[in-house]
Formats: structure tokens, C-alpha cells, sequence
């Protein structure tokens, strides 16, 4: 049997996956609440980004009863280079699922719900509708609970995206999730400057949401360009900007390039709050959902005083 000419390299992971420092550690606060947040979750057949993406906060969140939903399936049309989401041909659409996600969120009790999906560049408004759909039917049966929605972008499908706004979800998310030079290796179904005007155009139509975005760091941006982004985002008038680690899913994913230290986490969120953001959540493990209910209030009582400023001048 010939052995093979480097040995060394067999069976060797493309991207070793760096070993996480002491400060990215997730945590469980309640055992039984976890169990039963996830018990509601598979009785009623739905798909959650804390799953499907391998989220670090699962633990926490669903020990808090908080879950973000991912609607329409669990297979996405794009394959981004850091996400854990399959990637494939999707299955049809589920024209009960407005109504599972109304129900869970029922029965879970939020006061604040994140809905996200899957791409669905397979269809013709990429899935708007269907998102409108579960907004509405969240609405209808959970009228005290504020909806936030993480959409994609809706590339290429014209103004698709208003369908969503027609149902006025409170908070409009969008990730930008990297800087541009990296759109190409990291997000090549995705535009940068695409996402950028969805943002905008989102709080042109309806000045009254909260528009909201996601930036991930450690994947070989530099300083200056994460600048870049927040100006960026502020030219767009967006309120909200979360700062998180990337933590690479496995050895086949897009490269980690540094772990950034929590130090470095608060000094990105000073700067952001200097430059105009009502709200900035920066830290290793923050992600777009993360503490989404409590940073709502927070929006809202800070607009509420930028509000009373504006009239006291």
C-alpha cells in the first residue's frame, strides 16, 4: 500500500477553528425553562436562528423563554461563507406557519419577538408576502407584543420588501454583517451598497420604525472600514447597531481571523454612539436578537427623550 506523499495533511480541517478565550463562555440560568422553550418550539414544527445559525446565546435566551423564529424553511438559496444555515434548493412554503409562530409566541408569553428567514431567492418577491403573513397573524393574536423583523434583502425583487412594512413590524433589522473589501469571499450573493439602501429606504417610507443592523468583527476587517460602515449606516439614518464576535461554525467556514477583546468591543460602541446611533449593543457575544426585548425599551425611551429635547429647543 503506497502511503500518501504528505501524511500530515490528511484528514486536516481547512480553517482550524481558533480556541475561544476566557471571555466567550454561554450560560444556562434555568434548566426547566430551557426545556420547556424548547418543547414549545418542536411541538409546534418551527425553525429558530438560535438553532439553525448554532447560536452561542441559545442557553441563556431560551432559559429566558426567548426564541427568534426563522420562517420558511431551514434551507437558504445563498451560501454566505460564515452562516451555519444550510444551503440548497428550498421546500415549498408552509401556509400554516403564520399561525404556529402566532401560537408560540402565545404560548411562550413574549412581550418582544424576533422573526427572521432564510433567503428565498427562489421565489418571486422573496418571500415577502409570506413574512407579511406572520407579522399579521402575530399581530392579530398577540396585540401587546412588539415584532421585530431580521429580513433579508431582498436583492433583485424590486420594492418586495414594503410588503413587510405594510404590516408595521416595530423594529426593521437588517444585517450588513461585514465591511465591503469582504462582501465577495463572505457574502458573494449579497451587494453591500444594496443593503445600505434597503436600510434607508426603509426609514424614508416609515420614519416611525426603528431600523436596526449587525456587524460582525474578526474576520480580517480593519478599524478604519468598520468606521466606514458606521458612517455609513448613519448616512442611512439607521437607529440601532449591534457589534459581535464572529465565531467561525467549523473548519469549512470563512477563516477567523482574531478574537477581539471586550476592551476593544466598548471603545467600537463609544465611537458609534458618537456618531448619532439612539442605540449600540458591542460586546463578544452580542448578536442581532440578543436582549432584542429589553434593547427595545431602551429605543423607545431614548427616542422619547431625543423627542423632548427637539420641543424644549
Amino acid at each position: 500500500m503506497t502511503k500518501p506523499r504528505h501524511p500530515e495533511k490528511v484528514n486536516k480541517p481547512i480553517n482550524p477553528i481558533k480556541k475561544k478565550p476566557s471571555w466567550i463562555r454561554s450560560k444556562i440560568l434555568d434548566t426547566k425553562i430551557f426545556f420547556t422553550t424548547k418543547e414549545i418550539v418542536n411541538r409546534n414544527n418551527l425553525n429558530t436562528v438560535c438553532q439553525e445559525a448554532n447560536c452561542p446565546n441559545i442557553t441563556e435566551c431560551w432559559s429566558k423563554k426567548h426564541a427568534t423564529f426563522m420562517i420558511m424553511g431551514d434551507i437558504c438559496t445563498r451560501g454566505c461563507a460564515f452562516c451555519n444555515v444550510r444551503t440548497g434548493k428550498p421546500n415549498v412554503l408552509d401556509p400554516f406557519e403564520p399561525l404556529k409562530v402566532s401560537k408560540a409566541v402565545r404560548e411562550l408569553n413574549l412581550n418582544h419577538v424576533v422573526i427572521t428567514s432564510v433567503d428565498r431567492d427562489d421565489l418571486l418577491d422573496g418571500g415577502s408576502d409570506h413574512f407579511k403573513k406572520v407579522v399579521l397573524e402575530t399581530k392579530k393574536n398577540n396585540p401587546n407584543t412588539t415584532i421585530e423583523v431580521l429580513t433579508p434583502d431582498f436583492l433583485r425583487k424590486g420594492n418586495s420588501f414594503e410588503k413587510i412594512l405594510d404590516a408595521e413590524p416595530d423594529v426593521f433589522n437588517h444585517n450588513i454583517e461585514t465591511v465591503p473589501s469582504l462582501y465577495l469571499t463572505v457574502r458573494p450573493g449579497s451587494r453591500y451598497y444594496a443593503s445600505i439602501k434597503l436600510l434607508e429606504t426603509v426609514k424614508k417610507n416609515k420614519p416611525t420604525i426603528f431600523t436596526k443592523s449587525g456587524l460582525m468583527v474578526g474576520m480580517g476587517e480593519t478599524k478604519e472600514e468598520i468606521l466606514q460602515v458606521m458612517d455609513d449606516l448613519r448616512t442611512a439614518a439607521v437607529d440601532f447597531l449591534t457589534i459581535g464576535q464572529y465565531l467561525q461554525p467549523s473548519a469549512k467556514h470563512y477563516p477567523l481571523q482574531r478574537y477581539y477583546h471586550p476592551d476593544e468591543f466598548k471603545e467600537l460602541k463609544n465611537i458609534a454612539l458618537s456618531k448619532g446611533f439612539l442605540l449600540v449593543a458591542s460586546s463578544p457575544l452580542t448578536r442581532s436578537s440578543y436582549h432584542a426585548d429589553e434593547d427595545f425599551k431602551k429605543l423607545k425611551s431614548r427616542r422619547d427623550e431625543q423627542v423632548k429635547c427637539q420641543t424644549l429647543q
